[in-house]
């Protein structure tokens, strides 16, 4: 089973703590003018439109896999030079084109093998493109823990077919000597913890529906993947302290380049 269960409504719920990131993630870009812009995974296209206005791209491409996520864009009337298309990562890097940007805002922790990632985007790039991308580093909090061990019981192990998600994500360190390896003369790599007050522990499970566990969903049929949350929620929730407000250190790493 494989469905689109990327939900915008369920992804947005936290839509301020989701967004500053992709703040941070602009501010390292060098703006030149009449620049060929991609945007990588981009979701509901929300934020692609305040990147190609940002930085006054010639064009600016959002792709994403989801056609759930890109329909928020139907019937809006779009800025000169932006398109969306559906589209995953991989089919991209499989097309022609020079890139002066090449932008990602938490997509690539879906894709393994990062290190031969970086060099089929880097041959994506125009001389003196950029790549920015940042992605989530919570592999090892008990959000992620809960879910991988879960995939590996019955009945759950059956329904995915023994899938287990990858942890796919490098250190900072390691994405700045693979950046540096590619051609990016003084690559920027930071390990960023953005801290979200939720009103509750309980509010960790609706974040993690909007995005780790919609890869569950989809692989199984919606009554056991209801069980499947049940049991998620009641591992994970002891885990953490019971406060309200409850905080919630989420850690993501940060990354820009430009090619000589």
């Amino acid at each position: 089973m494989s469905t689109d269960t990327w939900n915008p409504t369920q992804y947005d719920k936290f839509q301020r703590e989701r967004e500053q990131p992709f703040y941070d993630l602009v501010a390292m870009i060098q703006p030149s003018a009449g620049m060929r812009t991609v945007d990588l995974g981009c979701g509901t296209g929300k934020l692609t439109r305040q990147l190609h206005e940002r930085l006054q791209a010639r064009e600016t491409l959002g792709l994403d896999r989801s056609a759930r996520m890109l329909s928020e864009q139907d019937g809006t009337a779009l800025p000169p030079g932006l398109t969306f298309r559906n589209e995953t990562v991989e089919a991209f890097l499989e097309r022609d084109g020079a890139y002066d940007l090449i932008f990602s805002n938490a997509v690539y922790h879906w894709i393994e093998d990062h290190p031969a990632l970086l060099a089929r985007l880097a041959m994506k790039l125009a001389p003196g493109g950029q790549l920015a991308f940042q992605v989530p580093a919570m592999q090892g909090d008990p959000s992620h823990l809960v879910a991988d061990a879960l995939s590996g019981e019955e009945p759950f192990a059956s329904a995915l077919g023994n899938w287990r998600r990858a942890n796919t994500v490098l250190t900072a360190d390691e994405y700045s000597r693979h950046l540096y390896r590619l051609g990016f003369a003084a690559p920027r790599a930071c390990l960023m913890i953005y801290p979200h007050v939720l009103t509750n522990r309980d509010a960790v499970v609706e974040w993690v529906k909007g995005t780790l566990l919609a890869e569950y969903e989809k692989r199984m049929a919606p009554d056991l993947f209801a069980r499947f949350v049940e049991e998620y929620r009641a591992r994970l929730l002891p885990r953490f302290e019971d406060t309200r407000p409850f905080f919630y250190p989420f850690k993501r790493v940060l990354c820009w380049g430009q090619r000589a």
